[in-house]
């Protein structure tokens, strides 16, 4: 889609209010959004472009925007707690991701992290253990990607085996990483690359000392703080509220 197109039924935007709040709508041809600013048609939307302005029944003004990466990952529908996006932009750059790497991923949650390696070109085979999870990350890939996209979802534990072998990339965001450690040498190339994602230190610690008798090397764990800023004419200064602590992420190269 280009974004200059006029926006139709079945595309996702955002709406942002003069309180900069934002809402993912998905419009449809007789639609409305009620909220506590009034009333909005989307058929007021709908023929317009990016950029535009509505207004709603109660006078007020609301931007319309296609929705960015971010806007999707934070409001779609969630089954388990998803990847932050700040942790989801370092991910695919510490992963490596361009289009047909081939990628296996294991606790997709809700899908957020699929969602981002898929639209960065990703061929992704998911292994699930809950089937609530699948099928809410199943609907929220089609939801925002379509249904063409290369996206499997296995329904199983990835501890009972990997069936992909010469794979480019293995991405965990399990609980307890280290104990698949042997099925991940096994199906990753030599210069392939895992990344684990974990809420804890504790667990990282654990995960750093399987990797030590492993053939992982250039292992490097890191955390990403985001700090937002304050900036008014004379009032400069940090936000009093920050994105800190979200998780872990732990990546490190197979060697032959």
């Amino acid at each position: 889609m280009n974004s200059n197109e006029p926006l139709a039924p079945g595309d996702h935007v955002v709406l942002v209010d003069d309180k900069g709040r934002r809402r993912l709508v998905k419009l449809r041809s007789g639609g409305q959004l009620h909220s506590h600013a009034g009333v909005i048609a989307h058929d007021h939307i709908i023929g317009g472009k990016e950029g535009c302005v509505v207004i709603s029944s109660s006078g007020r003004k609301f931007m319309v925007f296609r929705p960015t990466l971010s806007d999707i990952v934070l409001r779609m529908p969630r089954g388990a707690q998803i990847i932050y996006p700040k942790d989801l932009a370092q991910i695919l750059l510490i992963s490596d991701i361009f289009p047909g790497v081939r990628v296996v991923e294991s606790g997709v949650g809700s899908g957020a992290l699929s969602i981002a390696l898929l639209r960065a070109g990703a061929l992704v085979t998911g292994y699930e253990m809950r089937e609530d999870f699948a099928n809410i990350a199943k609907r929220n890939v089609e939801e925002f990607l379509g249904s063409d996209i290369p996206y499997e979802i296995k329904l199983r534990d990835i501890r009972e085996g990997i069936d992909e072998s010469n794979v480019d990339r293995v991405v965990l965001d399990l609980p307890e990483p280290w104990s698949v450690v042997d099925l991940v040498e096994a199906a990753l190339h030599p210069g392939g690359i895992l990344l684990c994602y974990l809420p804890t230190i504790n667990q990282t610690a654990q995960l750093r000392n399987r990797l030590k008798t492993s053939k992982f090397v250039l292992v490097e764990t890191i955390e990403l703080l985001l700090r937002s800023w304050h900036i008014d004419e004379r009032s400069v200064r940090p936000d009093h509220r920050m994105v800190a602590h979200t998780g872990f992420i732990t990546s490190a190269k197979l060697i032959s």
